[in-house]
């Protein structure tokens, strides 16, 4: 039996943070983003759903809880992160490109904004178990940090392909005092993870929160997400007005597997019209290659993990198998948010192949000492795709720094000597 939940959300809060209260891309009442959301969850989980359901939008506006937040968010992620002007880069390109350095967030990555969160959500809900999935591994080592900052049992799923090509946030996560179960299923990459950590809370469902890393799943997730990774574009608004006078930028540039990073970099602009939202998702070995994870292009109207979104699958409604070369793209469906974005036109998709995505990878690197993530180095190569002006502004969203990615560099270029 599946439940769907309907409630009209009570936004509370000031209008100045969160302002998009009245706007096209806030879930409904029924926690849609156009036709695309809700809940369709198992009914073990339907108590501990609707409990975060009906509280979350309080608990998160109660000054005790932000000010705990915005306290780790500036003395333990290193909050703002720097709005850098990438001026090698920005030559190289014609154009004016500014790097939102999440790579810089404890860590490594922007997956810790939510992390922090809904740690202290959960602590408020009286939980006393941690779950998490993670692709990449950055997702999870932010879970058993906070976990670890806060003394509560951490769990955290991982695709055993994943535990492979990141061993080194394996480490850090079983260092951190997690307890890292393979997913062997499927593919054995972040889809089967996330399968088996909603497995588990099914078993679990009084004393576990499920914390999801990134804007899918079932209504509040999507929006919860989103909201604690729009510190990203808040901070963006006013940097960019410190250093250029104005807050909005031409384009957005992020990569999108689930989405947090590009929900989080779009938050603040979606009302903008101005500014144009470009997403990039990974397009593996070719788009059609059958070897992809481009979901906007290959994907149509399906249930996974919990809402309704673009997903990749079969005529019959199995999910197809995505591939990218990168653990935190490779996923088979999108947010809902960032599929409503798709339909509706406001914002531009682009893929990019694994081939594309490396090429990004070392040209940022020679160019500006930055060695991004290679889900980063996916929003890199959009440079490649797009029509620059001189005089235009662009934000592109660094999510992760590439510590976890060197191996897959070293073998590339044990195998290319001309990179």
């Amino acid at each position: 039996m599946s439940y769907h939940i309907t409630r009209k959300l009570e936004e509370q809060g000031s209008a100045a943070e969160y302002k998009l209260s009245r706007s096209n891309f806030v879930p409904d009442e029924n926690g849609y983003y156009g036709r695309f959301g809700g809940a369709y969850i198992p009914e073990m989980l339907h108590r501990n759903v609707e409990e975060l359901r009906t509280r979350y939008l309080e608990i998160m506006h109660e000054p005790s809880f932000q000010g705990e937040y915005q306290q780790l968010l500036h003395d333990y992620v290193g909050r703002p992160t720097p709005l850098y002007f990438a001026e090698r880069l920005s030559r190289q390109y014609g154009t004016q490109i500014f790097l939102k350095r999440e790579d810089l967030c404890h860590t490594g990555a922007h997956k810790v904004n939510n992390t922090v969160g809904q740690i202290l959500l959960a602590l408020r809900l009286g939980k006393k178990r941690i779950i998490a999935e993670t692709g990449a591994g950055q997702h999870g080592v932010a879970t058993a940090t906070v976990c670890a900052l806060k003394g509560i049992e951490c769990i955290v799923y991982m695709g055993e392909k994943d535990i492979e090509r990141q061993a080194p946030n394996v480490a850090r996560m079983k260092m951190l005092g997690a307890k890292v179960i393979p997913a062997t299923s499927g593919s054995k990459t972040l889809k089967d993870a996330t399968n088996e950590a909603i497995r588990d809370w099914i078993n679990n469902p009084h004393d576990t929160h499920y914390i999801i890393g990134s804007v899918v799943g079932p209504h509040p997730y999507p929006d919860m997400v989103a909201r604690f990774q729009s510190v990203i574009s808040k901070e963006v608004r006013w940097q960019l007005k410190e250093k250029t006078g104005s807050e909005l930028p031409g384009k957005v540039i992020a990569c999108v597997g689930g989405g947090s990073n590009a929900a989080g970099a779009f938050y603040h602009f979606l009302d903008e019209k101005s500014v144009e939202l470009i997403a990039v998702e990974a397009a593996g070995e070719g788009v059609h290659s059958g070897k992809s994870a481009a979901t906007t292009q290959l994907g149509r109207d399906g249930v996974l993990h919990g809402s309704r979104s673009l997903v990749m699958q079969t005529e019959d409604g199995q999910v197809v198998e995505p591939h990218s070369i990168s653990a935190g793209l490779d996923y088979p469906g999108i947010g809902p948010l960032h599929a409503h974005l798709f339909d509706s036109g406001r914002g531009r998709f682009l893929s990019a192949t694994d081939e594309e995505a490396l090429k990004a990878a070392f040209e940022v690197a020679k160019l500006e000492g930055i060695i991004p993530a290679l889900e980063s180095a996916h929003a890199f190569s959009a440079l490649n795709q797009l029509e620059l002006k001189k005089e235009e502004t662009i934000v592109i969203c660094l999510s992760g720094r590439g510590d976890k990615d060197l191996a897959t560099y070293m073998r590339v270029m044990e195998q290319n000597d001309e990179i």
